[in-house]
């Protein structure tokens, strides 16, 4: 969800009111060159001069500010890797592909709810990649020797949709794991 800023937040009160930028000046003693400027971004005012413009539009202070929550951490690259590309310790050790990313998952899911998402969304795909896998190894007994193909397909596409989602996730924050089983529900 986009944060609302502030000249979005001015810009939508002003109107709301049905002030003008002249109107609004002379209310509030802001000059109307440095209402447009906050209307256009240009500018980050002073927090007296908020204080002006919410008298004037006869507003809070605080529906003009976007205030950030000081519990949010702040997304990090650094966090996003190790949330994607964890689960490639599994091509070392049985079943890391999962335990890592949820190891991490625990401890970073109350921080943001970026990597609540993301965790969840990697935890699902290689739980489901890893009961494939186990049905592919168990097939064998029915239809020994083909099973090598699927189980081969199975791995080789939970590496391939790892790695492009390791490069989406931390080139624009995005991700899509196709086919996953939700283990974990996003909570609501």
């Amino acid at each position: 969800m986009k944060k609302q800023t502030l000249k979005e937040n001015l810009l939508y009160q002003r109107k709301l009111k049905g002030f003008t930028q002249e109107e609004l000046a002379d209310k509030t003693t802001v000059g109307v060159r440095t209402i447009q400027r906050i209307e256009k971004g240009d500018v980050q005012p002073h927090l007296q001069t908020v204080k002006l413009l919410a008298v004037g539009l006869d507003i809070e202070v605080d529906d003009l500010i976007a205030l950030d929550n000081p519990k949010e951490e702040t997304i990090k690259r650094k966090w996003m890797l190790l949330i994607h590309g964890s689960p490639f310790f599994g091509l070392i050790i049985p079943f890391a592909n999962v335990l890592f990313p949820l190891f991490i998952w625990i401890s970073k899911a109350e921080d943001n709810k970026v990597y609540d998402a993301h965790g969840r969304a990697v935890i699902n795909f290689h739980c489901t990649i890893n009961l494939l896998i186990i049905v592919s190894l168990l097939l064998f007994f029915p239809f020994p020797g083909v099973n090598f193909f699927g189980t081969a397909a199975i791995a080789l596409f939970g590496i391939i949709f790892s790695i492009k989602n390791l490069f989406s996730a931390l080139s624009s924050g995005s991700y899509s794991y196709p086919f996953s089983i939700p283990f974990l529900k996003p909570v609501k």
